[in-house]
């Protein structure tokens, strides 16, 4: 595989920006992949990742977009086979004119499927429907010594049970099947509940179990009698059959990177009154299109620029279901409203108890919180440093695809399991995430 020469790379939330090779692949691409002592490899698909998970500085990232193939689709089943390097957005755009739609969706549709399963990556129905790694059902792995196997919950299961949350360290996936779900509209059935304090969320969360998707906004800047204040959106896929199509294809970008100072606490302080308020009653129902209820921002293009140059640190923990537990999510919005900076994408969910299938899977049952933060030098390190110790006092865990600041103690003590699956790495792949977190504490 011939390389390029090296440039500068960077993942969604624009920080950190390291060199490497960028090699393409294809479904035309020659193995076995590049032996020790050669250059370590990582394999990125559409590097949706926010830190440096799917980075590798002075390595070769093996881009695998051009394996984006769809192989075989059973109608019968939902049992999609396709290659690696297929997006989400893709697999969309063929299987809901077909009935049929994804399992599990995280907030954006622009990830590849191998990214989907190296980060077991979830959605707003956890609490039904588990991880994505619960719905694949098998996937071919490549190893750097030219190996190749299947591997699934029942042949080959250490290798899948490692490979799914794996980060693309135990080798190369190049393709893998789904059982995608039925459904008979683009409509979903949506529910709008305004609510004040954490407690109110998780009374509207336990009132909705049933309930397929739940999620809510979370204002994190208000304080007084306001303090964490939302909106709790649930939604169930419409009955009511309608033709079905592929979504328009969007075109809104954001051509220029945003000043940094127009992003400050009072602009989105200004945001999060007006987007609270939007809604006037404190319940609102009604039949809404999928794309803006599962994918708002990716009706806008490179919507990350509106962070500036710098970039952005996102910050997702899972806190217990514990005595103490809504304490340490209290602690976490007060450490963000003291700090001075501010989120407007922040969400607050609850996990439910479907066991996750990867060995490094982040979900576990509890309330997780996810918060973009614009970097302000030294302030925001400190936030998001402080953010993390208090998830390492209530026993939490924070999630790899979304962190750019975990240190090697805290990843530790979050997955105690990550020597049994440093067994599984290939020996020829490594990442800037795993060099950071493995360090000697």
């Amino acid at each position: 595989m011939a390389r390029n020469s090296q440039l500068k790379f960077e993942s969604w939330g624009r920080y950190p920006k390291l060199e490497a090779n960028l090699v393409p692949l294809s479904w035309t691409t020659d193995f076995p992949l590049p032996q020790p002592p050669a250059t370590k490899i990582l394999p990125v698909g559409a590097g949706r990742s926010y830190g440096d998970v799917c980075l590798l500085e002075h390595g070769t990232l093996l881009k695998t977009r051009g394996m984006d193939r769809f192989v075989h689709f059973d109608p019968a089943t939902g049992i999609l086979r396709c290659e690696a390097g297929v997006t989400l957005a893709e697999i969309l755009d063929f299987a809901v004119p077909r009935g049929f739609f994804l399992p599990v969706t995280p907030g954006t549709k622009y990830v590849t499927v191998g990214g989907a399963i190296a980060n077991d990556i979830h959605g707003k129905n956890h609490h039904i429907a588990g991880t994505f790694g619960n719905h694949v059902l098998r996937f071919e792995l490549v190893r750097s010594d030219g190996a190749r196997f299947e591997c699934s919950p029942t042949e080959n299961a250490d290798w899948f049970t490692a490979t799914v949350s794996g980060m693309g360290l135990t080798g190369l996936i190049t393709w893998a099947e789904i059982r995608l779900r039925p459904i008979v509209s683009r409509k979903i059935q949506y529910k709008g509940t305004k609510f004040v304090g954490i407690d109110e969320f998780v009374a509207l969360s336990k009132a909705s179990t049933h309930t397929e998707y739940t999620v809510a906004w979370i204002d994190c800047i208000a304080t007084g009698n306001k303090f964490a204040r939302g909106i709790f959106m649930q939604g169930d896929h419409s009955t009511q059959p309608e033709p079905l199509r592929r979504s328009k294809e969007p075109w809104l970008t954001l051509p220029l990177d945003v000043p940094e100072f127009a992003l400050n606490k009072f602009s989105i302080g200004l945001f999060n009154t007006l987007y609270y308020n939007k809604q006037l009653a404190k319940e609102k129902t009604g039949l809404v299109d999928y794309e803006p209820f599962f994918y708002p921002l990716d009706s806008l293009l490179h919507w990350n620029r509106m962070y500036g140059k710098s970039g952005l640190l996102q910050f997702q923990c899972v806190l217990p279901w514990e005595a103490d537990q809504q304490m340490g999510i209290t602690k976490i919005l007060k450490a963000i409203t003291a700090s001075g900076l501010a989120s407007f994408l922040a969400v607050i969910k609850v996990f439910g108890d479907v066991p996750s299938p990867g060995m490094l899977s982040f979900p576990a049952p509890g309330i997780t919180l996810a918060l973009d933060f614009p970097i302000r030098a030294e302030v925001s390190f400190d936030l998001l440093d402080r953010l993390a110790r208090i998830t390492q006092e209530h026993r939490g865990r924070m999630y790899p695809a979304k962190d750019a600041r975990m240190t090697a103690d805290q990843f530790q003590s979050f997955y105690p399991q990550w020597q049994a699956f440093a067994k599984y790495i290939d020996p020829a792949f490594d990442s800037a995430f795993w060099q950071r977190v493995t360090a000697r504490v």
